[in-house]
């Protein structure tokens, strides 16, 4: 029932997604509540994820590090840049729609993108050392980035939030890497299988009780925030385009653009939505909670364009 239960989830979690959003804005006055639960089921689904991760797969892909370090700075450089370039723009006097949009695009690589690569045949080495070193250093990165970019326009209580993120993300994946290379064959191959069910449902805990603190902007959508809706949806399109430039620009073959596409245009948005609802006002956390509306649906739709413009 589980096994069944995981597969479903990966073949419809684009629909799961938004009633889980739904689920969230109309019980917002009960799944608030959960918050004080979210970094440990975070903690606990990112220590799932990584747990297929390996030292060695990392150290193979630093002998040949110019796709990795290109994908990071997509992911950590030029998409911020271009957010809070357009924000500011778009929405000069609303600071924490700019803060949100920001925070959604600093997140690190998602987990999710290895199952997109694999589908489409993408380098999985390149795939899996991009989430764990993204992970490893999202503590450091999204401070920063949230720092430079609106650091002078909100407060940030960056000490306490990379101390969050290392426990949330970090600690849980290196530990998982641990686990992988010193728990025998057993954790490498029946671990990851077993509590895959158990990650999928604290992704939809998360989506749940992250949307809690948004509900108030999502029912009353007005003309700025239906311009927010378009423009995250714009910015994650050209996310996953980003990367595959990115790839064509350093001349990568097939497998690695496959991997670049989903690796720089998937982010973990559980992350920004739970940084989000820690540390800034509700306002901020709704451009966040929209992106995941999006995310999965434009999977698929540039899983269409490799299969019809990439050839092997």
């Amino acid at each position: 029932m589980l096994n069944k239960f995981n597969q479903f989830m990966e073949k419809w979690i684009f629909l799961v997604t938004p009633i889980c959003v739904v689920l969230g804005v109309t019980f917002a006055d009960i799944t608030i509540h959960w918050n004080v639960l979210v970094p440990y089921v975070f903690a606990f689904m990112t220590f799932v994820g990584a747990l297929k991760s390996s030292f060695h797969d990392v150290v193979g892909v630093f002998r040949h590090p110019l796709a990795l370090l290109c994908s990071i700075l997509c992911i950590h450089v030029v998409m911020p840049l271009i957010v809070f370039g357009l924000g500011v723009v778009l929405f000069p006097n609303n600071m924490n729609l700019v803060t949100g949009m920001v925070l959604e695009f600093c997140v690190p690589s998602a987990v999710t993108a290895l199952m997109w690569g694999s589908i489409y045949h993408g380098n999985s080495s390149l795939s899996l050392s991009l989430v764990i070193v993204d992970t490893i250093l999202a503590p450091f990165f999204i401070p920063a980035t949230l720092h430079i970019f609106v650091g002078g326009h909100v407060t940030i209580d960056a000490s306490h939030m990379m101390e969050e993120l290392i426990f949330m993300i970090a600690l849980p994946a290196i530990v998982a890497m641990c686990f992988h290379q010193f728990g025998g064959e057993k954790v490498k191959t029946v671990w990851p299988g077993k509590l895959a069910p158990f990650s999928k449902m604290c992704i939809m805990f998360l989506q749940i009780s992250n949307s809690a603190k948004a509900a108030p902007y999502i029912r009353h959508l007005n003309k700025e925030l239906m311009m927010v809706v378009l423009v995250m949806f714009l910015l994650a399109a050209f996310g996953y385009g980003l990367g595959w430039i990115a790839a064509m620009l350093i001349k990568r073959d097939v497998a690695t653009t496959v991997s670049m596409t989903f690796g720089v245009g998937m982010r973990n948005i559980s992350a920004g939505a739970v940084v989000a609802t820690a540390y800034f006002p509700a306002e901020v956390v709704f451009p966040v909670i929209i992106a995941t509306l999006f995310q999965q649906v434009l999977a698929a739709i540039y899983g269409t364009f490799i299969r019809k413009f990439l050839k092997s």
